[in-house]
């Protein structure tokens, strides 16, 4: 069971589907922005959904903010290097908001503070692993990859038809190559338009765990991002995976908020973290 893409309006995209139980405005087209509020508000109660969650740039933030959507996180400079972007939410079922993991918000906070005394991480080169920008002669084994870390995932990445299509539309595969075999995978989602990436879909073949791998494929996307005109990078990471959200923090990623209950991901919904950097 996967969500869906659509388009909805005059040229606004939007992901939905009851994985997620939500509505995700992943690109709002201008055009929209007066009528885009009661459509996603029409669909949402047509569908059940407890959640809309939508990414936005910040002019348009009062409309949403006075619809009763709060602002979870935020990034500046988002949009070519100049317009700050707002992820905002209306939880439609108040439970959903009101199930905040604060054990699980009280480690981060400490994670934070930790992190703010220590210096940037300095990468040590493995020579035992290649790094190199996979094609679409590897996406059958980046969707096994995929499909053996995560249980589910809200987007079909288990599939390799999926991952051939995003590949044409500017999303770029890095892997760690060992003997020949890609043992771990991670992408980048640009916005060349924009300007912007999302650092996403770190996954390591279970067997290759301990070798740092997503450090050092985090590290190789960021230097292929900067040589394409990329200026602003960001991820959205599971608040329960401590792993990854020290990753970030480590290459001077900044913290700007936390998304309560948004995604389907290991087999359950849980809350993400907002991390950006601007390069």
């Amino acid at each position: 069971m996967q969500d869906k893409l659509e388009i909805l309006g005059k040229g606004s995209l939007i992901q939905h589907g009851n994985l997620n139980q939500r509505i995700y405005l992943m690109k709002l087209d201008k055009q929209d922005a007066s009528i885009i509020i009661d459509k996603l508000s029409a669909l949402a109660h047509k569908n059940s959904y407890s959640k809309i969650f939508c990414k936005i740039p910040k002019w348009v933030a009062p409309l949403f903010i006075s619809d009763g959507y709060l602002l979870e996180a935020s990034i500046p400079k988002f949009y070519n290097d100049t317009e700050d972007v707002f992820f905002v939410s209306k939880f439609v079922d108040a439970n959903r908001l009101q199930e905040v993991p604060k054990e699980a918000l009280k480690s981060l906070s400490n994670l934070l503070e930790d992190t703010a005394t220590k210096k940037k991480t300095t990468i040590q080169p493995n020579t035992s692993f290649e790094l190199r920008k996979l094609e679409i002669a590897d996406a059958e084994k980046i969707a096994s990859i995929y499909k053996e870390v995560f249980i589910s995932y809200p987007f079909p990445i288990h599939d390799p038809k999926y991952i051939t299509q995003t590949m044409s539309e500017d999303v770029q595969y890095y892997g760690a190559i060992k003997s020949g075999k890609i043992v771990a995978v991670a992408s980048s989602e640009m916005d060349v338009k924009g300007c912007n990436a999302e650092m996403t879909d770190f996954a390591t073949d279970p067997a290759f765990l301990g070798n740092n791998l997503s450090v050092l494929l985090l590290n190789r996307m960021e230097e292929a991002m900067k040589e394409q005109g990329i200026k602003t990078l960001y991820t959205i990471a599971r608040l329960n995976s401590i792993p990854m959200n020290k990753t970030f923090l480590k290459f001077d990623y900044r913290y700007s908020g936390t998304l309560i209950n948004n995604t389907n991901i290991a087999g359950s919904i849980e809350s993400m973290n907002v991390y950006y950097k601007n390069i």
